[in-house]
């Protein structure tokens, strides 16, 4: 069986694996203690956050390569 190429990120595996990372982050997190809030409870957030986001612009970067190659 031949996998189609993803049309957008959000069809990525690992994209949909790193999003829902993030859900569970900011449920972990609800929790911390409000003097927290811009302290570890951000810095949990904001690297969760990243990984999904650097996968969508690395798959946006890859499509422009293709697109000017052609």
């Amino acid at each position: 069986m031949t996998r189609q190429p993803a049309k957008k990120f959000e069809d990525l595996i690992v994209w949909q694996k790193a999003h829902g990372l993030v859900l569970e982050v900011y449920k972990f997190t609800d929790p911390f203690p409000k003097n927290e809030i811009f302290g570890l409870t951000s810095q949990l957030r904001r690297a969760a956050v990243s990984i999904p986001a650097n996968i969508a612009e690395e798959f946006k970067r890859r499509g422009q390569r293709i697109k000017h190659a052609s």
